[in-house]
């Protein structure tokens, strides 16, 4: 599993196991944190390959925690499309509440 750390918002591979261990015990991996009711959409960098498979290394990872979509999550390659896909989320997250509210007014 290939290991990265941020230079900035850019993710750069890291080889040297304890050079990786170091920045991640420390860093601030953070890319957005919204709460909207009793709901929280966390989107943060993994620091490791989450790809099973080919394609684009998956480092990012948006999950909602709590109300109706608790636990649905979704990875990135970029700090610009976790950005973009935790905007996405918070839209879920308030289109299901509203069809929540509307189902049960």
């Amino acid at each position: 599993m290939d290991k990265y750390i941020l230079d900035g918002h850019i993710p750069v591979i890291c080889n040297e196991l304890m050079k990786w261990a170091r920045w991640f015990e420390t860093a601030n991996r953070r890319v957005k944190k919204t709460k909207i009711g009793e709901t929280e959409i966390s989107t943060v960098f993994l620091g490791l390959d989450h790809q099973y498979g080919k394609g684009k290394p998956l480092i990012f990872e948006t999950m909602i925690f709590g109300g109706k979509l608790d636990g649905e999550a979704d990875r990135y390659s970029t700090w610009e499309e976790a950005e973009k896909g935790h905007k996405k989320m918070i839209e879920e997250v308030k289109q299901a509440e509203e069809n929540n509210e509307t189902a049960n007014p």
